[in-house]
């Protein structure tokens, strides 16, 4: 048997043995470099703890903490409030208004943190207890709350971005400006299937706010809505990198969390700084074992064996797009969105490239693809999140997301059919 192939069994036996058990993801990938090493015959323990290291000392990573801790600001600062409380002044009067209000906060919320958990956290908090007062379907408003949640790995400042260009050495910059058109598409796209499904719904209309009411709650929120326009347009304009975007964002929600709205504490800071060191603490330590087993893939070249085991899409980059969209969409059945980069970016990147496909635009597909898996039985992270808060069954929460995902599923086919839908805009705003 040759290396290659030794390699191979190891790695994919090794990781689904190891998840198969429930050893935690950080943990099953440093097992598997290490068994990888040993079948190689490359066993070096210096060696595997220089790649942990490796793994983390990165700049560009400096973003993610950041972008933890500004999520967790906006959320215990009362940023995120502000932003649903002025959606739901101009359109919560409307027949299904809250729907609404949650796909419009989702938008502008992932403009501001690009955590799905964290949006999906703040949105399911605060709008599903009205969702239920007002006699709204419990299971769809959750699984509408959670599609939304996913706009946020999408829209630019986007940690999954960050952990994307940093694992294949792609532009975040780039990646961030790709991220601007399909992210507004999703949010059109679960316009519409909302819409559809108050087809079903009777739901009463509200009582729509004077005008003067609809401008206090916009200035409200005038200064997480001045949140995007510093990030985006600072990157934009050459201003900061993403990583110092990041850091800027943070600050900038501190400084509004305690001395604009003013409903934070010194206590309050310290449980906001401990939940993000935790989340933290949790990523570093999966990049950190990516890049044991990333080393130890490279060093196998299974890269090269799957595109010599692909040779003959090579030639068709679509019909390839479509098969390695198609493999991830399984992929995100099991694995978290950042594993998932961690694991199968290395790989499937190259291969993408050799076939001719925009790097910026697989690294999009790769993302929205993940994020997808956010909402997918039977493991789908965000659902979790909004059952817990909403205190519903997982049953329901999958129930009701599945129309939603449905247009997720068919907005992904829709790029992959179509990659000008988003390499135009892409180059335009580059």
């Amino acid at each position: 048997m040759s290396n290659e192939a030794l390699s191979f069994i190891v790695f994919s036996g090794g990781m689904l043995l190891l998840m198969g058990i429930g050893i935690p993801m950080a943990f099953a990938l440093v097992l598997t470099g290490a068994g990888m090493a040993w079948a190689l015959e490359f066993w070096d323990t210096q060696l595997l703890a220089q790649n942990l290291v490796a793994g983390i000392d990165s700049f560009p990573l400096l973003a993610v903490p950041f972008f933890i801790l500004a999520g967790e600001l906006m959320n215990a600062g009362g940023i995120s409030r502000r932003i649903i409380q002025m959606a739901q002044a101009w359109v919560g009067h409307i027949p299904g208004g809250l729907g609404f209000v949650a796909i419009g906060a989702a938008v502008l919320m992932a403009s501001m943190s690009g955590s799905a958990l964290a949006d999906t956290a703040a949105l399911a908090t605060i709008l599903l207890p009205m969702m239920r007062n007002h006699g709204y379907p419990m299971a769809t408003s959750a699984g509408l709350i959670a599609a939304g949640g996913i706009i946020a790995p999408i829209i630019p400042p986007s940690m999954p971005f960050v952990i994307y260009g940093v694992t294949t050495n792609t532009s975040i910059s780039a990646l961030f400006l790709s991220g601007i058109v399909p992210g507004l598409i999703m949010g059109i796209g679960l316009l519409v299937a909302w819409k559809l499904q108050l087809r079903k719904i009777d739901l009463p209309p509200g009582r729509a706010l004077p005008m003067s009411e609809r401008l206090m709650a916009t200035a409200r929120a005038f200064f997480a809505l001045l949140m995007p326009l510093i990030i985006i347009g600072g990157m934009k304009t050459g201003v900061f990198t993403p990583t110092e975007a990041a850091v800027v964002a943070a600050f900038y929600a501190l400084v509004v969390s305690f001395l604009v709205h003013r409903e934070m504490t010194l206590k309050d800071l310290h449980g906001v700084l401990v939940r993000a060191a935790k989340t933290t603490a949790i990523v570093m330590f999966l990049c950190a074992g990516a890049q044991v087993a990333s080393y130890m893939i490279t060093l196998a070249d299974l890269p090269g064996v799957l595109s010599a085991w692909l040779g003959g899409l090579i030639e068709s980059p679509r019909l390839l797009m479509a098969l390695m969209m198609l493999l991830l969409v399984l992929i995100g059945t099991a694995l978290d969105l950042t594993p998932t980069i961690l694991i199968f970016a290395p790989v499937m990147l190259p291969i993408a490239v050799k076939a001719g496909i925009d790097p910026v635009y697989f690294g999009l597909m790769f993302v929205l693809n993940g994020a997808i898996g956010l909402i997918t039985p039977p493991v789908g992270t965000v659902l979790n999140v909004v059952a817990g808060v909403g205190r519903l069954t997982m049953h329901q929460v999958i129930k009701g997301v599945n129309p939603f995902l449905a247009t997720y599923v068919l907005i992904l086919v829709l790029f992959t059919a179509f990659p000008e839908l988003v390499i135009a805009p892409m180059k335009w705003l580059r």
